[in-house]
């Protein structure tokens, strides 16, 4: 996510500085307002189990919808034309799969005071390879998403204030801020800031939009420009493209729907009804997020044709410039638009790191390592090997070599090999505990290696043939396994069935 901003500057640094004073004041508030945040695990890392509606919609919302959104989706939509339309049902997708499981897993939440996702494969399932297999695959794919966030920062900082703060001062800044209001307020900090960032992301992607609309030219005008120059951009994928585009909706779907600090969001609702009036107000998001930026791409073929693929990574920096340039409410809105996109991507950040702690502090400190630690230094360790992982990715980010960042590649091709004893677990009393083992470890192999080969068969992503394999050792070895009476009870006990 890199822009250069004509109209970037001083108002910029302004615009950042006032940001990171607001998002240090909210942790402040939210520590003074709950001195339990440090002692209760419930408080610090699920907001004491009270998020209500609509903090809970904006904490899913910024959950699912980064900067990279806003300024990643238009050049591909700019590239592809109508073929990149997909990018909504990417996000339908994902809604579809939480309402699979999420009602259900939220009745355990509360029945078993669960923490964390590792938590539940560790009550279903009761093994420690397994739990620490988890623990560990959940772990790494955060870690990969918060490196990604942290050359982000940088990047989205130095766009907007055109230089003026360097990228390496703009990593660190930030984090620094980031680190500070999530160690104090912990869940209920990062809930209120990803409210503020949804709100100013959701006026930035409007303004543009109607901007784009006065100034730059409608679909209309794009249209007429692909008829004459790229009648190719006016269709629907087929062929490979159909394939890729299937298998990028079920790996996408799956995969954000799953993600660690989404299921935590989960277990933080103040009640069902509250998760449930949620997802009915994200329900609409895909199409007033996504569908939104899609259509300020396609206008962005018309404002700006025939750039080439390194110049079209530039599009929305070159439409606000453009839009900056009409009037002094441009110009801010403008401003304020790439702010809310450096804050939507450290709420993101923030939200990553709070659930990399938990699981360290309480599925592999806590269960493991120290069982009998109060909660207040479960909650201390948690904190500062979550300091010690941002500093190593910091560095990472800061000078990567290839061999390194290759291996940070992997995210959700690692992280759907979760999704059978996450979700197929909750459904399943013969999901047997060596076959989800074995197939959990056997399809990261497999995506792994795919995936470090540049293979994949049949255009299908490396991550899904791991899915793949995973299941049918999943499911096989638990129809060929003969389970004992007491852990087939012992399962319909905890998934809540009845004989």
């Amino acid at each position: 996510m890199e822009v250069e901003l004509a109209f970037s500057g001083w108002s910029g640094i302004l615009v950042l500085m006032l940001y990171g004073g607001l998002m240090l004041a909210v942790g402040i508030f939210a520590f003074l307002r709950n001195r339990k945040v440090r002692e209760s695990l419930d408080e610090y890392y699920l907001g004491g189990r009270g998020l209500g509606v609509m903090v809970l919609f904006f904490t899913f919302f910024a959950t699912q919808y980064s900067g990279n959104t806003v300024v990643g989706y238009p050049p591909t939509a700019y590239r592809l034309g109508y073929q990149y339309l997909v990018s909504v049902p990417f996000f339908i997708m994902i809604i579809m799969v939480y309402l699979l499981f999420a009602p259900r897993l939220y009745a355990l939440g509360r029945r078993f005071n669960l923490l964390t996702p590792v938590d539940w494969i560790d009550l279903r399932f009761r093994s420690k390879k397994v739990t620490i297999l988890a623990a560990i695959l959940m772990l790494y794919g955060l870690g990969n998403y918060l490196l990604e966030q942290f050359v982000a920062i940088g990047q989205g900082v130095s766009g907007l204030t055109g230089g003026t703060i360097p990228y390496q001062v703009g990593v660190v800044f930030f984090i620094v801020i980031m680190v500070a209001y999530s160690w104090l307020g912990g869940m209920r900090s990062v809930a209120y800031t990803d409210t503020i960032q949804g709100i100013a992301l959701l006026f930035g992607v409007f303004t543009l939009l109607i901007g784009s609309l006065i100034y730059l030219g409608g679909l209309p005008t794009a249209a007429e420009t692909m008829i004459a120059e790229a009648p190719e951009k006016l269709g629907a994928p087929s062929g490979g493209s159909l394939t890729t585009w299937f298998c990028l909706l079920v790996l996408v779907g799956i995969g954000a729907a799953i993600y660690p600090h989404a299921f935590q969001r989960i277990f933080a609702a103040r009640s069902e009804r509250t998760l449930k009036r949620s997802f009915i107000r994200m329900a609409y998001m895909p199409f007033l997020t996504a569908g939104v930026v899609f259509m300020v791409g396609i206008i962005g073929i018309s404002a700006f044709p025939d750039l080439t693929t390194a110049e079209s990574e530039q599009l929305v920096g070159m439409m606000a410039n453009a839009l900056a340039n009409q009037n002094a409410f441009f110009y801010w809105a403008m401003v304020l638009l790439f702010g809310g996109v450096i804050a939507a991507i450290v709420s993101t950040a923030d939200s990553v790191l709070l659930t990399f702690s938990s699981i360290v502090s309480n599925d592999l400190y806590g269960r493991y390592i120290a069982p009998g630690a109060d909660e207040s230094r479960k909650i201390l360790v948690g904190k500062l090997v979550g300091v010690a992982a941002v500093v190593v990715l910091v560095l990472i980010a800061w000078y990567p070599p290839g061999t390194l960042y290759q291996i940070f590649v992997l995210k959700f091709e690692v992280l759907i090999q979760t999704a059978p004893a996450l979700i197929l677990g909750l459904y399943w009393s013969r999901l047997n505990t060596q076959a989800v083992f074995t197939g959990m470890l056997a399809g990261t192999i497999l995506a792994a290696v795919f995936t470090f080969a540049g293979y994949r068969p049949l255009g299908v992503y490396s991550g899904l043939w791991g899915l793949l394999l995973n299941l049918i050792v999943c499911v096989g070895g638990s129809l060929l396994s003969q389970a004992s009476e007491a852990n087939r009870q012992r399962a319909l006990e905890v998934i809540g069935w009845q004989r």
